[in-house]
């Protein structure tokens, strides 16, 4: 029989997080699956001053797999931007799916609203201008609403998340999925505070205080997925 060795120590997590393994990420697997309405979105994006909040491709490949395999219908997005993930939920669900997004910046959401109307997917989009806690309220009040939702997207003030989860947990229906973004904060979380700048110390804190919190989460089934920068999947339980 053939002696395979195995090696001897595990590849540098460093190596697997470099800019040349994304590069190639992308380059192999996520560009040329890339639908074209959204690699137009996303070019339009790096024009706006805050572009980098822009969603992630490879983040926006994941999120297709999981609204394919919930055929999720109903969903639920807190943070729109320029509209990326937004197009992409509505370019995944039925031709009668409907989304709620909310965001306070329309202005944001004006630039990728021309390249929606030409997917032929607005009418899938409730879109609200509005910060979303009230509107969130708004739709618990309504005994109705209560789990019903597939899938909801969180890519929005880091500070709010966790008031976010405790009101999604109860819209989602069981086995639905609320997914956040940016639960890496560039990295920031696996610093020392210190070797933080300052800019970035506040919203690190309250990501890590997320992090924390969401873990012992026993609602839900959790996976904390090194992609983009950080997004933490939950799946509703109970």
């Amino acid at each position: 029989m053939e002696n395979i060795s195995k090696p001897a120590v595990s590849p540098n997590p460093m190596i697997l997080k470099s800019e040349g393994l994304l590069k190639y990420i992308l380059e192999t697997s996520v560009y040329p699956r890339e639908a074209e309405i959204l690699k137009e979105l996303r070019n339009a994006t790096t024009n706006h001053p805050l572009g980098f909040m822009g969603t992630s491709p490879d983040v926006g490949q994941l999120m297709a797999l999981l609204l394919k395999l919930l055929n999720a219908k109903k969903t639920i997005e807190v943070g729109v931007f320029t509209g990326y993930s937004l197009l992409l939920t509505a370019l995944n669900t039925p031709h009668d799916g409907k989304i709620i997004a909310l965001d306070p910046d329309r202005k944001a959401y004006e630039i990728g609203l021309p390249f929606i109307k030409k997917a032929s997917v607005l009418h899938k989009i409730d879109y609200i201008e509005s910060p979303a806690l009230p509107v969130l309220d708004k739709l618990l009040q309504d005994p109705a609403n209560e789990g019903t939702f597939d899938f909801a997207f969180v890519d929005a003030d880091k500070n709010n998340y966790w008031n976010y989860h405790e009101r999604l947990i109860k819209l989602i229906k069981i086995g639905g999925i609320v997914a956040y973004d940016n639960t890496l904060w560039g990295g920031t979380v696996a610093l020392p505070e210190m070797e933080v700048s300052e800019p970035k110390r506040e919203w690190r804190r309250f990501t890590l205080a997320f992090n924390e919190a969401i873990s012992k989460d026993s609602r839900l089934e959790l996976a904390f997925v090194s992609i983009g920068d950080g997004l933490t999947i939950c799946r509703r339980i109970r």
